[in-house]
Parts: C-alpha cells; structure tokens; sequence
C-alpha cells in the first residue's frame, strides 16, 4: 500500500462544525474500519486565533470551572481544536465511521498557563491507526503554540468497533474497574440538560449527548454525557497546575439524568456509579509537568 506524504494546510478561519458533521454522518455507512487502512496526512494549522469569552464562559460553567480566570482550563484547548479534528474525521480519506466512534482516551500536556486573551496557533493531525481488541483506534494529535513554542498538547483515542482477530496487550497489575474505589470527594446529582449545555459551550452536538429519543437511536436507554464533560468537571473539582500532565481514560457511559460519585486521592481522580455503586466510568490522574 503506497501513503500519501504529509502536507500542512493552513486554515484562514474555525471550520463550520454542523456541514462537517452531517458529511461525517452521510459517509459512515460507507467505512471498512481497518487498523492497516490509510489514513489522512493532513496537519490542519489556524494561525492567529482568538479565544471567543464569552463561549469560555459557558463553557467555564457547564464544567464547574471558576469564570473570568485569565488562564484557559486545562482541557478548554480540546475544544478549540475540536472542529479541525471534525474536518480530518469527516472527510473521505479517514477510514473509521464518525457515527459510532468512541472517544476512549486522552492525555494532556500543558507547559504553563494559557492566557485567555493570548494568540494562538492551532494544529491538528492524525497520528495513525492501531488494533483494539474490540476494533480499530485512532490516535488524534491537538497542538497549540504561542511564539512559536509548543505550550499545549493532546493525544485522544478514538475506536470504532468492528469485528477483530485482534488480541488484548498482557495487562500488568490490577485492571483499573476491579481497583477498590478511591475515597469519595462528593456526589454529583446531574441533570438532563448537561449535555445539552456542554454541546452548547463546545460545539459537540452529538445525538446520543442530547435527548433521550435520538440517543436511543444509537442504542443507550437515555443521553449520555460528553467524556470530555466528565473529565473536564473532574479536573475542575480537583484543579491542575499550571505546567501539568493529565491523563484520562473513559470506561463507561454516565446516563442522564443520573447520579456519581467523584473520588480523587495522591493524584488520581475518578467517577463511578452513585448511590453506593461501583460502576467505573472514568479514571484518570494529574501531576507536574515536567515530572518529578
């Protein structure tokens, strides 16, 4: 199989988020998700943007984030990139559905703070396509710089599930679901309308996030929240520093309306079932960057 060469395209604007995502729909069908497949080789770059305020804003109190900080919340960059990573996925070169795609990880490096009155420059690019056990996982990488260094970066995993031969990796220790819980910080009752609200703020208006009837559509009883929603309000309630490394994995989805439990202890952070449950939905940790 011959690749494309990488190439750069530089954007002169923040793609329209609502064409991307009805192309993606449309072609979805069309998709045999692969881990050998080719993939795009696009880095999208959008020199000199502005952060909108007053969307950080309600993206600040969807999150649980404190408004009107001058630094951006660890994991606002995400949604800043989220459109160029809509563009690459949407288009007829990737080669895994849009609709169906899981968002299954990500981890963050942010070397100092990130003024919210600052420019920026913005890329994102596929970093390539690898075997899960349960199909096929794309690795999405988001880069902001200033000044032309390197002050934030993501790796997010996506997977479309497929039938596969594919094997699980040897897994070392204790599976992070059959870890005892970490200590309970609070309980969090959330509302139906969260997804709603965080779509909103970040432009992902996926239809399992919405409304009960069109996320049974795709085959969850109710809405479910945003990964992104749950780590970010995790993160919000545990707080990072300045220079930190995040990193984050979505183990099951949080039905809305619904209740759970953020528990957090030398670092590391999670969410499970309410109410005395021990469901595992999301498990994560956070610490200096650059490490000690």
């Amino acid at each position: 199989m011959t690749t494309a060469a990488p190439t750069t395209s530089t954007l002169t604007g923040v793609p329209a988020l609502a064409p991307l995502l009805a192309r993606g729909a449309l072609l979805s069908p069309l998709r045999r998700p692969r881990p050998d497949a080719d993939f795009p080789r696009t880095r999208l770059v959008l020199p000199g943007l502005r952060v909108d305020l007053a969307r950080l804003a309600a993206y600040e109190r969807a999150c649980g984030f404190a408004t009107g900080a001058d630094a951006l919340p660890v994991t606002y960059p995400h949604v800043l990139g989220f459109p160029l990573a809509m563009r690459l996925m949407s288009g007829r070169d990737f080669p895994l559905p849009l609709l169906g795609l899981v968002h299954t990880s990500i981890g963050i490096t942010r070397r100092t703070a990130l003024p919210a009155t600052a420019e920026y420059e913005l890329a994102v690019h596929v970093e390539g396509l690898a075997p899960h056990r349960r199909g096929t996982e794309a690795t999405v990488v988001t880069e902001i710089r200033t000044g032309g260094d390197l002050v934030w970066e993501s790796r997010s995993t996506y997977l479309a599930r497929h039938r596969t031969t594919a094997r699980p990796p040897a897994a070392g220790g204790t599976p992070a679901g059959e870890r005892e819980p970490l200590p309970a910080r609070a309980e969090w009752h959330l509302a139906g309308d969260v997804g709603r609200r965080y779509g909103a703020a970040s432009g992902d208006r996926n239809p399992i996030h919405l409304h009960p009837l069109t996320a049974r559509l795709f085959g969850f009883p109710r809405a479910i929240a945003h990964g992104m929603w749950t780590v970010a309000r995790c993160l919000a309630e545990h707080g990072t520093p300045d220079a930190a490394v995040v990193r984050a994995e979505f183990r099951a989805p949080v039905l809305l309306p619904g209740t759970v439990a953020y528990g957090a202890e030398d670092g590391r952070f999670e969410l499970r079932g309410g109410d005395g449950g021990r469901r595992l939905h999301l498990s994560g940790e956070v610490g200096p960057y650059p490490a000690a």
